[in-house]
């Protein structure tokens, strides 16, 4: 796929890895959308962020 996709879900360990990504799409041109959720599966926090990129 070589076409961005209009809307994003970004899910994992809540982390510095994801909050690299996170920010590496913000870099691509995405913006957040909405607030980051955030659950626990009894050993890790799980982060989900949505990011959109607009025409």
């Amino acid at each position: 796929m070589t076409d961005k996709l209009r809307y994003r879900l970004i899910t994992g360990p809540d982390d510095a890895t994801f909050c690299a990504r996170i920010s590496a799409l913000l870099a691509e041109g995405y913006r957040l959308h909405g607030s980051p959720s955030v659950t626990y599966d009894g050993n890790t926090v799980i982060a989900a962020q949505a990011v959109v990129l607009d025409d």
